[in-house]
Order: structure tokens, then C-alpha cells, then sequence
């Protein structure tokens, strides 16, 4: 696999799962992840998506996906069943946040969640001189288009987990091309953390 032509998140996410883990991707897309993970780890992976086209796409790659709301829960999955489930840039387009949450952490041993970071520096400026929704790079559609419920930041995720009692075991904070150090909350563009009970 050639990593300079796959998106970073993705990166970031190969190299948070060990080979051989069990993981359950919530909202999978067209697979690309699924297939990366499955053929360079070896990890056994398996995806719901609601987006008949795209379950399609994933079926054509050779992966095991449901067709499924994950809004309506993971009642399927006993306690514990995947080492991780990833909730990569789904978050932000449920409807019932606290319940998936909990849902993905009872299912999962960790969770892997990555979403668009919506303080980030360019949506601020673009905001507050153009008084229009922002178009960035990570925030991709007009606000008429857009597939996101959820307006969310590094700092609101933070708070959010020190709520409900969450531990956040790792945090990155990305570009679109590089990892960032210094103020995620204002540079970074998406945030990916690992959860855990």
C-alpha cells in the first residue's frame, strides 16, 4: 500500500489498530478504510453503512458490510465484540449522539472516533468576515448540502467525554497534509481520538 497517495486520517487510524484486531467501522463509506485495514493488517473487518451505492462499492471490494442505521443501535453485537469500532467522520451526522456513543463503546473494547473540527481557524475567519458558513477543505459542503447535523470542536468533544465519564486514551489533530502539536482546537482541521470506557 502506498500511504502517500491515502488520506491521513487514515493513516493515523492504521496506525492505531494492531494486526489482527476485530473492528466494526460505523458509517464505512465506499470501504477504502475497511480495505486497507483488511489487506495490510490482516484485521478482520466488518462495516454498516446506510447508502445503498456505496454498500455496493464495498461488496465489489470484497468486504462484509451491513446495510444499517446506526442511529437505531448495535443491538446485533454482544457486549465487547470488536477490539475497536470506528466512527470516522460519521459522528457529526447522527441524530442521537449519546445513544451511538454509548452504543459503539458497549459494542467496542475502544473506539476510534474522527470528525471535522469546526473551530477550526478558517471556518472562524470565514465566519466572521464574510458572516457566510464556512467552506474548508475538511467542511467540503454548503450548509444547504451539507450531510452534517452536528456542529462540533476538539474542545466540545473534550468536554463532552469529561461528562459522561469517557476516557480519552489518544488524541491526533490533523490538517489535510500534516499532524498538528500546538492549539489543536484552533489549527487543526479534525481531530481522531481513541475512547474507552
Amino acid at each position: 500500500m502506498r500511504f502517500d497517495a491515502t488520506r491521513l486520517d487514515y493513516r493515523v487510524i492504521f496506525g492505531i489498530i494492531e494486526p489482527g484486531a476485530k473492528v466494526l467501522d460505523l458509517g464505512c463509506g465506499e470501504g477504502e478504510l475497511m480495505l486497507i485495514l483488511a489487506r495490510e493488517k490482516g484485521i478482520k473487518v466488518q462495516g454498516i453503512e446506510i447508502d445503498e451505492q456505496a454498500i455496493y462499492k464495498c461488496v465489489e471490494k470484497g468486504l462484509s458490510v451491513f446495510h444499517g442505521d446506526i442511529d437505531s443501535g448495535l443491538a446485533d453485537y454482544p457486549d465487547k465484540s470488536f477490539d475497536y469500532v470506528i466512527m470516522n467522520q460519521s459522528l457529526q451526522q447522527v441524530k442521537k449522539v449519546d445513544f451511538v456513543i454509548q452504543e459503539a463503546l458497549r459494542a467496542g473494547k475502544k473506539v476510534i472516533v474522527g470528525f471535522p473540527n469546526f473551530a477550526h481557524v478558517a471556518s472562524r475567519i470565514q465566519l466572521a468576515l464574510r458572516g457566510r458558513a464556512p467552506l474548508t477543505p475538511s467542511l467540503p459542503y454548503s450548509w444547504y448540502q451539507t450531510p452534517n447535523l452536528r456542529f462540533l470542536s476538539i474542545a466540545d468533544f473534550f468536554e463532552y467525554c469529561r461528562r459522561h465519564a469517557i476516557l480519552v486514551e489518544r488524541s491526533s489533530y490533523l490538517t489535510d497534509k500534516r499532524i498538528i502539536k500546538v492549539f489543536p482546537n484552533l489549527f487543526a482541521s479534525s481531530g481522531i481520538f481513541v475512547i474507552r470506557r
